[in-house]
Order: C-alpha cells, then sequence, then structure tokens
C-alpha cells in the first residue's frame, strides 16, 4: 500500500473522528466509551497542535485518511514538560501495511526535534500489536497496571512503554530550548 506522512489539518478531522469511533465501539486501545464527535475531536486536535505538539497523518495516493498520530503532555505539571505521551490509530484498511510503524517513527523524529527526552505509551487493553510496535520501535517494558479498566465485559489491562529521545537522561536540557519556551502546562 503506497502512503505518504503529513501535518494532520482541521479537514482531516471527520477521519479521524471515524477511526476514533470505531477503535472506542469495538476496540479496547481507549477506555472512552462514549465516541466523542467532531466538535470534540476539533477541540483535542486544537489543544494540541496550539500547544505546539505534533500531530501527523497517513494518507493515500487520493489524500484520504489511513491513519494518524499525535504526541501530548503525559501530565501537565511542568517538570513533565520534557516527557511526552504518543497515541496512533490506523483505520481498519491499514492495518499490517507498515502505517502505525511510519507513524510512529515520524513522531519519535520529530518529538526529538523539539527537544522531549523521553516518550511514553500507555497501552490500554495491553493491546498485543500495540505493544510489539513499540517494542519494535525501541520502547521498552516500564510497567504493568492490572484491571485498569472494564470494558466489553471484561477487566482491561493497561502496559507502560517508555524510549528515551536524543540525549534522554543523561545530560541536563539546554536552558530556553523547546519545550521550555512554548510548554504550556
Amino acid at each position: 500500500m503506497s502512503f505518504t506522512l503529513r501535518n494532520a489539518t482541521l479537514s482531516d478531522i471527520p477521519a479521524i473522528t471515524s477511526i476514533y469511533q470505531d477503535s472506542v465501539l469495538n476496540g479496547v486501545a481507549s477506555y472512552e466509551m462514549t465516541p466523542p464527535g467532531e466538535p470534540e475531536m476539533i477541540s483535542r486536535f486544537s489543544t494540541i497542535t496550539g500547544n505546539g505538539y505534533p500531530y501527523i497523518a497517513a494518507v493515500d495516493p487520493e489524500d484520504n485518511l489511513l491513519g494518524y498520530a499525535y504526541a501530548s503532555a503525559f501530565r501537565t505539571r511542568t517538570a513533565y514538560r520534557f516527557l511526552v505521551e504518543d497515541s496512533d490509530l490506523s483505520g481498519a484498511g491499514g492495518w499490517g501495511q507498515g502505517i502505525g510503524k511510519a507513524l510512529l517513527a515520524e513522531l519519535i523524529s520529530r518529538c526529538t526535534e523539539l527537544g522531549f527526552r523521553q516518550m511514553v505509551a500507555v497501552i490500554g487493553g495491553a493491546h498485543p500489536a500495540s505493544v510489539a510496535l513499540h517494542r519494535a520501535a525501541g520502547f521498552e517494558h516500564g510497567g504493568l497496571m492490572k484491571g485498569t479498566g472494564f470494558k466489553h465485559g471484561r477487566w482491561l489491562d493497561t502496559i507502560i512503554m517508555q524510549l528515551p529521545l536524543g540525549e534522554g537522561l543523561t545530560t541536563a536540557p539546554e536552558p530556553g530550548l523547546y519545550p521550555d519556551t512554548l510548554y504550556r502546562g
């Protein structure tokens, strides 16, 4: 399957909403129970991009959205400003096509360039494909939280995975670099 990566835009929100709604209704990666509509997804998109975090779209040659990924604050307290959480989803037709791998690699690259030092994946439902995707990208197991969600009539575990970015924790961040100057937490 041929696809390219580009910055996501507001015009992608209907397709992003559709992919996410399917995940909420049929999957375990998200612990939301009611899928948000387009107005909420616009609000979330605007908050993420307005705070300077990358939001990436994977599109086919006709510019149809196949998947998306973004980074956002793991927590909003200022000391967490060098840590981002990744989120990525592919539509049902994009599984096993390398879209998730390409989106995650691009997200890691962009977050490293922005000066972030750690990326964490909070994997709802301990989803095996997501664990494998993150492991292949170099993430290491950071913890297992048992029974953190109840969805589709069963208890779900959450796996935490972590990847150092750039110099990771081997050096202190340089003063004045993003996210020091742009972080709005």
